[in-house]
């Protein structure tokens, strides 16, 4: 395990005055700890510390990308893990993550940095001397781990919005407040999470959970490192920029304050299996019946990719996500047949350009792509029509689609449309491709279950997690309106696939 960091490179300083006291049993050695403080909140802090990389490379100023920019309106990403009681002194627990993360940080220099706006208007990551992040420490000795996870009931967002620093910070915001910040909570029971905030003009979900995993690992002590890749290759000749007269920055695109139903939805390795097999299967039947209807020599163009190569079978993602699409639109009831719905979801650049860029590319290499159909055609095609039309969407969505993507931004710049306006849309954010679990051990095991704030939720978010048993499954966190929920959960078609998690 890593030494603790001198004490040049990190900094304790006093808490907030409006969080309560800690129980004195969960006080750090050498931090300073709020005293006299008359409201006494389920999560407390403790302490807050500034930690500064330790042995920094230099990457100098990165400039933001056709893929940061659009972002700078969205909520910082909230994300994290919870853990069992890790066995270890509190001081000692606290001393190894600050030591860690400042070491992680001086792979990762730019996450410590600030946004700063030249005076030609474009916007680059710096990192100065005064480099830091904030690191929290906090309590809730009366909760559990139990009062968060609760089968079969609505995520408790009143408690997890308390597991994460820099609650609703637009990611403009950057220019004055830390990149990142992080959270450590001991729970009562003595299970504990680790909360990761950071700024999504800076990083997509790639390289938020590559950090992730390279803090986890110094931690525990695992090398080598897999440094992230700086080079500005991403669409880096771009000269394009975002105005913001005055300095006056953008807000999020979206009702933060609309009223919403959170849940996590699991579904096994067997229920994802059954449905890929149910799409692909209604697939293959609708093209013997093109066949049969057009000729024996006619094929069906929409089973082949622009190019000419026959696309691969649908994904079992993509067969999730056209189950839940269908299921949301029908519990939407109030939608009229002749509705547009949209589903939307973030596609991985990286791989897809020509050439491919680092899988290591530190930054947004993202786009959002959109497949658009009638509320009647989602009532009246089946699993595998839906599917395969979101099947068509990602595959065409390769080189050529990507800069055509880029070149129309370029020519009017602008933030990214994050939300609902029409009441009809869905948008899957993450993936359950993402380590979240078999990247994440800090040397205490393996996690139990992922959580995010409430950062960038309105009707129709949905963002999908591995499984904790790492056995193919998938979490989906599911927002939707109340209404919406409560029909969603009366569904028996859409339940039939979701199960319970394994214990």
């Amino acid at each position: 395990m890593a030494p603790p960091i001198p004490a040049a490179d990190a900094m304790v300083v006093e808490a907030p005055s409006a969080v309560a006291a800690p129980s004195p049993a969960f006080a750090p050695t050498g931090m300073v700890v709020c005293k006299d403080v008359p409201a006494a909140p389920a999560i407390s802090v403790v302490s807050k510390q500034m930690v500064r990389p330790a042995g920094a490379l230099e990457v100098g100023d990165l400039r933001l990308s056709v893929s940061d920019m659009p972002m700078l309106s969205c909520h910082y990403i909230q994300k994290g893990l919870f853990f069992p009681p890790p066995g270890v002194p509190m001081a000692s627990l606290v001393s190894s993550l600050v030591a860690a993360l400042s070491r992680a940080l001086g792979v990762f220099p730019a996450l410590a940095g600030r946004l700063v706006t030249l005076h030609d208007d474009s916007i680059v990551i710096r990192c100065g001397d005064d480099a830091a992040v904030e690191f929290y420490h906090a309590v809730a000795p009366a909760l559990s781990l139990g009062d968060f996870l609760v089968p079969g009931a609505d995520v408790p967002t009143g408690l997890t919005n308390g597991l994460f620093p820099m609650d609703r910070t637009v990611s403009y915001g950057g220019h004055s407040r830390p990149l990142t910040s992080f959270q450590l909570t001991v729970l009562g029971d003595g299970a504990v999470f680790v909360g990761f905030v950071a700024n999504h003009a800076v990083v997509d979900g790639t390289s938020f959970w590559h950090f992730f995993n390279t803090w986890a690992g110094l931690c525990r002590g695992v090398a080598p490192v897999k440094e992230p890749d700086f080079r500005r290759s991403f669409f880096g000749g771009s000269t394009a920029v975002l105005r913001f007269p005055g300095g006056v920055g953008p807000a999020v695109t979206f009702d933060a304050e609309a009223p919403l139903r959170e849940r996590i939805l699991h579904f096994s390795a067997a229920a994802i299996r059954e449905l890929k097999a149910t799409a692909n299967r209604s697939k293959r039947a609708a093209a013997g019946r093109d066949t049969e209807a057009n000729g024996k020599h006619v094929h069906d163009d929409s089973s082949r990719a622009p190019h000419g190569r026959p696309t691969s079978e649908i994904s079992s993602f993509q067969s999730l996500c056209a189950h839940i699409w269908r299921a949301v639109t029908r519990a939407r009831r109030l939608l009229a047949a002749d509705t547009t719905t949209t589903f939307r979801m973030a596609v991985n650049c990286r791989h897809r350009l020509r050439p491919a860029i680092s899988p290591l590319y530190f930054g947004n290499a993202i786009q959002s792509v959109a497949t658009t159909k009638t509320v009647a055609e989602l009532a009246t095609s089946d699993l595998g029509w839906a599917a395969a039309r979101l099947h068509a969407t990602v595959v065409a969505h390769e080189d050529g689609a990507i800069r055509r993507a880029a070149a129309e931004w370029e020519a009017a710049p602008r933030c990214f449309p994050l939300g609902n306006p029409d009441g009809a849309a869905l948008t899957m954010g993450s993936s359950p491709r993402f380590p979240m679990y078999d990247g994440n051990d800090f040397g205490w095991g393996r996690a139990l279950a992922v959580r995010s704030g409430r950062a960038n939720k309105f009707d129709g978010k949905m963002s999908a997690f591995p499984g904790q048993a790492g056995d193919g499954s998938v979490d989906v966190e599911v927002c939707l309106a109340p209404d919406t929920m409560a029909c969603l959960l009366d569904d028996d078609e859409f339940l039939q696939y979701v199960s319970s998690p394994a214990p």
